[in-house]
């Protein structure tokens, strides 16, 4: 049986912002456990307009090709990992936009966070995202990665220097998405 696909997905897109360096030390986590295929995700780089369809997602007719686009690669997935600031006590509106942009592709498959942030690192976003992402049918996994005052692990280098409390989240939660991957593929099958 081949491996689960496992996407990281940065939800920030602002100038400056820290989720792309650690997404790309997250990435380079799940790729060395060896559990997934990895794919990097970056709404940046998607840049999903403001939902602009005319049918609900749950009735899968889509009409723009930047949707259809969206709905392969999230369709492709088996489980995500979401990397997210905390704005304002939550996540952003550019995560909210491209996971409301779909239904079914979402459904029965597990969902990881790694938040970052001030004093909190990003668990009051990681709170909200379970909220939204259990309305959708996804199974939120209680392991998580919180990175509090994250520009202490950011180095001149542009990369995250993490410590040995990141490190062992990450991989705590690589495991569990890895069993609930495994778990709900037939589920997603049947």
């Amino acid at each position: 049986m081949s491996k689960p696909v496992l996407q990281i997905i940065v939800a920030s897109t602002r100038p400056g912002r820290a989720g792309r360096p650690i997404a790309d030390w997250f990435h380079g986590k799940a790729v060395d456990s060896g559990l997934f295929e990895v794919e990097l995700i970056d709404l940046a780089e998607v840049g999903l307009p403001f939902l602009d369809e005319p049918n609900h997602p749950r009735l899968r007719q889509y009409v723009n090709a930047h949707t259809k686009e969206w709905s392969a690669t999230v369709d492709r997935g088996d489980a995500f990992v979401f990397v997210t600031p905390e704005y304002n006590h939550s996540f952003n509106a550019v995560l909210k936009n491209a996971l409301d942009y779909l239904h079914h592709e979402w459904q029965h498959k597990p969902a990881g966070f790694v938040s970052y942030g001030g004093v909190s690192g990003g668990t009051r976003a990681t709170n909200s995202l379970r909220q939204v992402t259990s309305t959708l049918r996804m199974i939120p996994v209680l392991e998580a990665v919180n990175i509090p005052f994250y520009t202490q692990f950011l180095g001149e280098d542009g990369k995250v220097h993490p410590n040995d409390i990141m490190e062992s989240a990450a991989d705590e939660m690589l495991a569990e998405l890895a069993r609930l991957a495994g778990a709900l593929r037939p589920i997603r099958q049947g």
